[in-house]
């Protein structure tokens, strides 16, 4: 019986013993099992040729896979970070969330956000149910462009509690030289971009909001 020394000694207690402190075996593990076989042979009963090429196929093509998945994984990087750094152009344009909707439980007071492009001289905010019924109106009062927040207790005109809901907030306004304008609650210019874990993030309004959640950019 031949009793394997050295590294071949190694690679056989790892074996023996179940273990693979690698984990996986990689095509230099797969060529050292080749070189051990070789070694070890029968010199009576030689190892057949065409075994030998088979096997040196195998450890080409496992090569060939290897430079691939890191050709392929180098090239997933690649456009990660160049999508990234592109949307920091998005910066000063409007990012729109696709609704102008909130959720609302009664008893409870909601706060929201709205973005006027435009210097307010008057207008209000309405604040209506799913069937468009009008529910609430705020005041907007003169102030210039940006983005400002409101606070709703929750109540309707009369001054009751609405019940749980959906509830849709739109703005009318004029500005300083008298024209009609409107805005929506879910559009808003960003301010900032940020990456945070793999994920990019745009500034609206006072939050963070991440770009899986934009619906446009324009």
């Amino acid at each position: 019986m031949i009793t394997p020394t050295g590294d071949n000694a190694a690679l056989s207690t790892a074996t023996n013993s179940g273990t693979n402190p690698k984990g996986i075996l990689d095509k230099d593990d797969f060529l050292q099992l080749l070189l051990v076989e070789l070694q070890y042979q029968d010199p009576t009963e030689p190892m057949d040729s065409e075994k030998i090429l088979s096997q040196t196929s195998q450890l080409a093509t496992l090569e060939s896979a290897e430079n691939t998945n890191k050709a392929l994984a180098n090239l997933a990087a690649s456009l990660g970070n160049s999508q990234q750094f592109s949307t920091i152009a998005a910066i000063g344009k409007t990012a729109d969330l696709g609704s102008d909707a909130i959720v609302h439980k009664k008893g409870d007071s909601s706060s929201f956000e709205i973005y006027f492009p435009n210097d307010i001289h008057q207008g209000s905010v309405e604040i209506t149910d799913n069937d468009g019924k009008l529910i609430k109106t705020l005041d907007v009062g003169s102030n210039p462009s940006g983005v400002y927040k409101f606070d709703w207790d929750g109540k309707d005109s009369v001054g009751a509690d609405v019940a749980d809901g959906i509830f849709h907030i739109n703005a009318t306004y004029t500005d300083n030289d008298g024209n009609s304008l409107q805005t929506r609650l879910g559009a808003y210019p960003i301010e900032s971009v940020r990456f945070d874990g793999g994920k990019t993030l745009l500034k609206l309004g006072s939050s963070y909001i991440s770009l899986d959640d934009i619906k446009e950019v324009y």
